[in-house]
């Protein structure tokens, strides 16, 4: 018996509304019956419908216009069973820690304690060397000191407050004969170079690593798409325009592109709703990519050559570095990219080429690494034209809480079909590798390390107290009394600029 449904009886068209370019071709909700479409085409009849010939490539699935969908379907799949995944990052290994206050000389002290930051207090361990960038070592003999030849330390113990106790492999001496160095001088906010450790003759036991995957969480995201085709519509197809599969092709395009939209800018969230019958049943939304950025570069401005080479750098010289980069990129910034004179930069090529993912790309091969640059239309309807994201080479990771599946349903009490396709899935970026270009000025994702660049010789103005971005310089610039080289990273901590040496996060 089928069940009561509520009947609304009118004799208003059904009106259509807008798409993007402004045509009245859409009719969310509404099934696809003889009816519905005689109303929505202003009363068009039964019998009245003229098959045309149809251009089949209009209607047909474009990988290209879903970019993001597609390096998700292509990424690695790991099937779960539940909706909320701890989704665990194991980041490089960092490779440096920076003193919080000076070390003093002591010519009657042989060891002493380094003061580091309680967050790098653990990561030299005992039996450990260290190299102190910026602070020279000594001779032989520790009489002299080696300019340009760094002071190495070795690390013994700890002291009460947890910092690690060193004493000096090349450092200062009291006389030539002595067999321990002093302890020399090192600045507040000296980079150390962490190195292996250096174990005595008969050792055969040293601290073991202990390494933390971070875990984050994603919420998988259940979408569906239906088509209603009743009985009747199916047995009029001859005489109207649109075929089942046409049909079909055009309701999973537009599925497949909403789709795409959430994997970019949906925001995290969970919530209840009342289903009847079945009671309180939770909604999961997922989080997009743009908002799981660990780096993301502030651009204003025209982009020049050098800053193209900046950016590659930045992406293939950190601590996670894949072999390629792909560039998905607004309209705006595609068009400046691709407007620049390469002509003058021999050594740096561009060529067109299709890609593993089936893509044609423009490829850009720069002596740090390639980038395969996609336009991705998306982002010019989400409003970023002047933005892109730079996604490492299988490092995209899609999680599906079940299989993908289809269905093919009677309606009950009515004779129409019911077709479908549920997915259950999320996508989450591995690694922090990857680099957002936002050029839009707006949308600044606070939990990411905000980066500029900055291409005058007079420094960015600072707030005291505050931190600012980090900043890439292009050309030397002055820093109140230090200089910042070109192609180096700074930011302003709060009291002083300081060298920026590749964290994450602030």
């Amino acid at each position: 018996m089928a069940e009561n449904v509520s009947i609304q009886e009118t004799s208003a068209a059904i009106t259509p509304s807008n798409g993007s370019v402004g045509l009245k071709t859409q009719v969310p909700g509404a099934a696809s019956t003889v009816s519905n479409a005689a109303n929505a085409t202003g009363g068009v009849g039964v019998g009245q419908f003229i098959e045309q010939d149809l251009d089949a490539e209009l209607f047909a699935f474009k990988g290209d216009d879903t970019p993001l969908m597609q390096l998700m379907l292509k990424a690695k799949t790991v099937n779960v069973n539940s909706p909320e995944v701890e989704h665990y990052m194991i980041d490089e290994p960092k490779s440096s820690v920076t003193t919080t206050s000076e070390v003093t000389v002591n010519t009657n002290k042989n060891f002493f304690a380094l003061p580091l930051d309680s967050t790098e207090q653990n990561i030299p361990q005992e039996y450990g060397t260290l190299l102190v960038k910026g602070v020279d070592g000594y001779t032989e003999d520790g009489q002299k000191a080696t300019p340009g030849k760094d002071l190495m330390l070795f690390v013994t113990g700890r002291d009460t407050d947890g910092n690690p106790v060193c004493r000096a492999v090349n450092g200062p001496k009291k006389t030539k004969t002595d067999t321990f160095c002093t302890t020399p001088a090192i600045p507040a906010n000296t980079e150390i170079i962490i190195l292996s450790n250096a174990m005595y003759e008969t050792q055969k036991e040293v601290a073991p690593d202990l390494i933390v995957p971070q875990p984050r969480e994603i919420y998988l995201q259940k979408r569906g798409m239906n088509q209603i085709v009743s009985d009747y519509f199916e047995s009029q197809k001859k005489h109207i325009p649109f075929s089942q599969a046409l049909i079909a092709e055009q309701a999973i395009t537009n599925f497949k592109t909403r789709c795409n939209r959430t994997l970019w800018a949906g925001r995290k969230g969970k919530f209840q709703v009342n289903v009847p019958k079945l009671g309180a049943q939770t909604v999961y939304c997922t989080e997009g990519i743009r908002w799981q950025f660990m780096r993301e570069l502030q651009h204003t401005g025209k982009w020049t050559f050098e800053k193209v080479i900046a950016l590659a750098k930045m992406f293939f010289t950190g601590e996670d570095v894949p072999k390629t980069a792909t560039l998905l990129a607004g309209k705006n910034l595609l068009e400046q990219l691709q407007c620049i004179d390469y002509s003058k930069h021999p050594e740096v090529t561009i060529s067109v080429k299709v890609n593993p993912v089936g893509w044609e790309v423009t490829n850009l091969h720069t002596v740090f690494g390639d980038i395969e640059i996609k336009r991705e239309p998306t982002l010019d309807k989400l409003g970023w034209s002047n933005s892109g994201a730079l996604l490492g080479e299988n490092r995209l990771v899609h999680y599906k809480r079940v299989s993908d599946h289809e269905f093919n349903d009677r309606v009950e009490g009515e004779e129409a079909t019911r077709k479908g396709m549920i997915v259950w899935d999320g996508l989450a970026l591995k690694g922090g590798c990857h680099i957002f270009i936002n050029g839009e000025d707006n949308d600044k994702n606070e939990g990411s390390t905000l980066f500029t660049m900055w291409d005058k010789e007079t420094a960015p103005s600072t707030t005291p107290s505050e931190k600012t971005s980090v900043y890439y310089f292009l050309v030397d610039c002055t820093l109140g009394e230090k200089k910042a080289k070109a192609g180096t990273m700074w930011q302003y901590d709060g009291k002083a600029w300081v060298e920026y040496t590749g964290e994450i996060y602030d």
